[in-house]
């Protein structure tokens, strides 16, 4: 009798352990600096050119996310916000020059104490040793295109006479299959110097684009007539602020030529020459960065993880590729504060929909906590986008986002520092600081009117109601996440 009763017994844990769900491998992938514009699945100007039919093949399989932006448009506090889920002000990576914390709480470390394997290769632009990875290995700094070194535990490696996005995805894979624990779930993230500035592409990726033309933006030689103070006076342009050298290669036999075959003294004409060597650099490394996002896909597929393995890409923020004259990221303006996000869950995302609810990158770490069954700390400021990724917006999902740049005055690009919010349709920008008149200057857009930013209609009194609603909405966002009220310019009222 007893026999038979430990037989049923241990018959119904079998069942109950085959009926438990088998938690989700997530596969993170991130570049650096690529614009939502220069993804296929986006459209746009470049979307009859087939830049990108592998992070297309992510959307076409999931779902793109239309309205995904940052807190802090630049590189190193993004990716802090990315392991923290908190705003600049609470992890204390306010910019590029400021040391990170890595002892505070992160979400990989928290994974790892809930049975995920961990593991971080390629850029992640936060210096000193990394933590909560079972394994990292990853470009100290900004790191290089060419030559890359990178750091483990054990110490350097230099891979002599390749390129970083071509060895990133190599040891990613390598990983993969051959150093993780394979009876556990993982959390692998790769992430990609390309396609920072200044834009070296593998070579065979440079000859396929070195007599390409690319359309350019409307606008393009915009002169910042209904802008304001910081719009007039940055340093991203590309007529003035890109260099001939470092950034644009002029010197380039094939590139001499063509300088030679107009007007230098003609502004415009330098712009655009400019602006397609630009193009041609930049969008060729995107295209090897979607060749090895390819190589990423096709081996989940060939090892049968793809079925239990969530998929994500996206980049640290957005990039001006031309629009307004410029290069880089920093303001609020829409090209740099919105970043791509694609999302693939086999069996749970409906393939080939869209989503145009308002996320931003705090919500990655608490999303990343959620898809692996574990609830997320109080302190992280996000939301799990895992109920958008099964088509239900909570009746609770935001309204509103809170963005903060910091960085000024800095060593790149004189981006004054600004604060602000946006809705769906509306963005109110304040600009401040010492170096602002007044210490102090608005800037509010009606971009379900004027899309592309042309022109601030702060002073119209057709919007002084919904001017006064988001300067109150300002202020409840502030205290929302704790931001102290005043980093240098007047004090909100």
């Amino acid at each position: 009798m007893l026999i038979r009763i430990l037989a049923l017994l241990f018959a119904l844990q079998a069942c109950l352990m085959a009926e438990e769900p088998k938690r989700p491998n997530i596969l993170w992938l991130f570049s650096d600096d690529h614009a939502f514009q220069a993804v296929g699945a986006y459209g746009g100007r470049f979307g009859d050119l087939d830049l990108t039919p592998n992070i297309d093949r992510i959307a076409d399989g999931g779902m793109r996310f239309d309205r995904c932006y940052v807190g802090n448009s630049i590189c190193a506090p993004a990716r802090a916000t990315l392991l923290t889920g908190k705003h600049s002000h609470l992890n204390g990576k306010f910019d590029n020059k400021d040391t990170f914390n890595h002892d505070q709480q992160q979400f990989q470390k928290i994974l790892r104490q809930n049975g995920y394997q961990t593991a971080m290769v390629g850029k992640i632009h936060l210096s000193g040793k990394m933590q909560g990875f079972d394994y990292w290995e990853v470009l100290p700094g900004q790191g290089r295109y060419w030559n890359p070194v990178f750091i483990t535990e054990q110490g350097e490696t230099t891979y002599k006479g390749e390129h970083s996005t071509d060895v990133i995805t190599r040891n990613a894979v390598d990983w993969l299959e051959n150093k993780r624990d394979k009876d556990k779930p993982f959390m692998a993230m790769v992430h990609y110097k390309a396609p920072h500035r200044n834009w070296q592409p593998t070579k065979r990726w440079k000859e396929k684009f070195k007599d390409k033309f690319f359309p350019e933006p409307e606008t393009l030689f915009d002169d910042y007539e209904g802008r304001g103070f910081a719009a007039k006076n940055q340093e991203m342009s590309i007529l003035k602020d890109m260099t001939m050298g470092g950034d644009v290669k002029a010197g380039q036999p094939e590139r001499k030529a063509e300088l030679a075959g107009i007007d230098k003294d003609d502004p415009k004409a330098l712009t655009r020459l400019k602006y397609q060597w630009y193009m041609r650099d930049y969008l060729a490394c995107i295209a090897g960065v979607d060749e090895n996002v390819g190589k990423l896909l096709d081996y989940l597929e060939e090892s049968g993880l793809a079925e239990n393995t969530i998929v994500m890409y996206s980049s640290d923020q957005g990039f001006y590729l031309g629009e307004h004259g410029w290069f880089d990221k920093r303001f609020m303006y829409e090209e740099s504060y919105r970043a791509p996000l694609v999302v693939k869950w086999p069996g749970v995302i409906e393939p080939g929909s869209v989503n145009d609810d308002l996320v931003q990158n705090i919500d990655f770490a608490e999303t990343f906590l959620d898809l692996a069954g574990i609830e997320a700390p109080d302190d992280m400021q996000g939301e799990s986008l895992v109920p958008l990724f099964k088509g239900e917006t909570p009746t609770d999902w935001r309204k509103s986002l809170y963005y903060h740049y910091y960085e000024f005055p800095g060593f790149w690009h004189a981006v004054r520092r600004h604060e602000g919010v946006s809705t769906a349709r509306y963005k109110l920008i304040r600009f401040y600081g010492a170096d602002v008149p007044d210490g102090e200057e608005w800037e509010f857009y009606d971009l379900e009117k004027d899309p592309q930013e042309m022109r601030s209609v702060y002073k119209d009194p057709q919007y002084e109601s919904e001017i006064a609603e988001l300067k109150q909405e300002l202020i409840r966002l502030k205290d929302y996440y704790g931001v102290p009220d005043d980093f240098g310019g007047k004090p909100l009222k």
